[in-house]
């Protein structure tokens, strides 16, 4: 006789609960809750440092059909605290599977949930606002769960980037795979050097800086504009990232070292936010962010519309940008909130959203030969 389902339980900062079915690892977590609106993607979700610190609940019903392969992790382990879902789906139906997602939630000790009516948790976020809570297979005590949901640090002030941050510089060589052999690219001989600055990079945002003919040197999160000009590098990059962007006080203080120098300088996310802050400009927490694989974003210049993946709870104040010689460049068609930026002199530019598309689509793509771009003007 097969033994009963675990139940789990989410309670949220304002006492609501959601009662569902534990798919994954057993226990007691508390986390900022966001909504994901993408389809596909669930395993580079929770391998993204820049869900560190967030559970994520997924807005398409079934979650899970094709499985979960080794290749397809962003990073070296799990950031995303949890996942909650309408359906996980028990079987796969991809050969690239080597093993299903449950499977890969107890392996990763990921705590999940299914069971849930994520439309209802959906609207509650987008109306209130990404919530404190706290999930737990020990415990129904929803009273004393809220408390501890009510307890938890808000995401604002706190400096991520130094927990997901690699600890020592290392060399990264692989590219995207061969269209045809699926074999990653290497390294061009006449390759690029670039500085990564690490505030949590993915894998792919890698493989895309190598495809498009740079050698990459990550380096951790509080690297100083020394450390970063005695590389080599001829263009440094800055990464994704969760948490505050103004509590990452020496990247910005580096970044602001940098940007005189004329090393052309590429941000993406909580990068881009860093150099909007190194130059002058302000940050804020949004209500629920941009989490998903279908944004789009509008650039200024001549009304190109790239769809986007984005993942970001914080965002660029455009009022705040008056002096810093940062002139807007993209924003999101959704809620018009800055979504790129470029210097007026300096070569300097950020977009606020994943051109690596992993998950999502691959529009953005063309802004990494675009810096490349950059970089060969810049030798000129």
């Amino acid at each position: 006789m097969s033994e009963a389902p675990q139940t789990a339980l989410l309670v949220l900062e304002n006492g609501m609960a959601f009662r569902g079915r534990s798919v994954g690892a057993s226990g007691e977590r508390g986390f900022e809750l966001v909504f994901h609106t993408g389809m596909t993607g669930y395993q580079e979700i929770l391998t993204d440092p820049s869900y560190c610190g967030q559970a994520v609940v997924m807005t398409y019903p079934q979650i899970g059909n094709y499985g979960c392969q080794a290749a397809a992790d962003e990073s070296s382990r799990c950031w995303a605290e949890a996942m909650i879902m309408h359906q996980l789906t028990p079987c796969t139906s991809s050969w690239t599977a080597e093993q299903t997602l449950g499977e890969y939630f107890l392996e990763r000790n990921v705590m999940a949930m299914d069971g849930v009516d994520t439309r209802e948790l959906t609207l509650l976020l987008r109306e209130q606002g990404a919530l404190r809570a706290v999930m737990s297979t020990t415990s129904e005590d929803v009273e004393a769960l809220a408390a501890k949901a009510r307890a938890l640090p808000s995401l604002e002030g706190q400096n991520l980037a130094e927990r997901v941050s690699t600890e020592k510089p290392y060399a990264w060589e692989e590219g995207l795979p061969h269209s045809e052999t699926w074999q990653p690219q290497s390294l061009r001989a006449d390759a690029v050097p670039v500085a990564c600055i690490d505030f949590g990079i993915k894998r792919n945002i890698l493989r895309n800086l190598v495809s498009a003919g740079f050698a990459p040197m990550v380096l951790p999160w509080n690297a100083t504009a020394k450390e970063v000009q005695a590389t080599g590098a001829r263009a440094v990059f800055l990464s994704n990232g969760p948490g505050d962007p103004a509590a990452v006080k020496e990247a910005i203080a580096s970044v602001r070292d940098l940007a005189p120098s004329g090393l052309p300088l590429f941000g993406i996310c909580l990068g881009h936010q860093i150099l909007a802050l190194a130059l002058g400009g302000q940050s804020y927490k949004m209500k629920f962010g941009h989490h998903g694989a279908n944004h789009p974003v509008v650039e200024t210049a001549n009304g190109q519309i790239d769809i986007s993946s984005q993942n970001h709870g914080f965002a660029v104040d455009a009022e705040s940008l008056a002096g810093t010689g940062l002139q807007v460049t993209h924003w999101n068609g959704n809620d018009n909130t800055v979504a790129g930026l470029e210097h007026e002199s300096l070569p300097l530019f950020s977009v606020q959203y994943h051109p690596e598309g992993a998950p999502g689509p691959h529009d953005p793509a063309h802004l990494f030969g675009r810096f490349l771009q950059m970089v060969e003007g810049a030798a000129v």
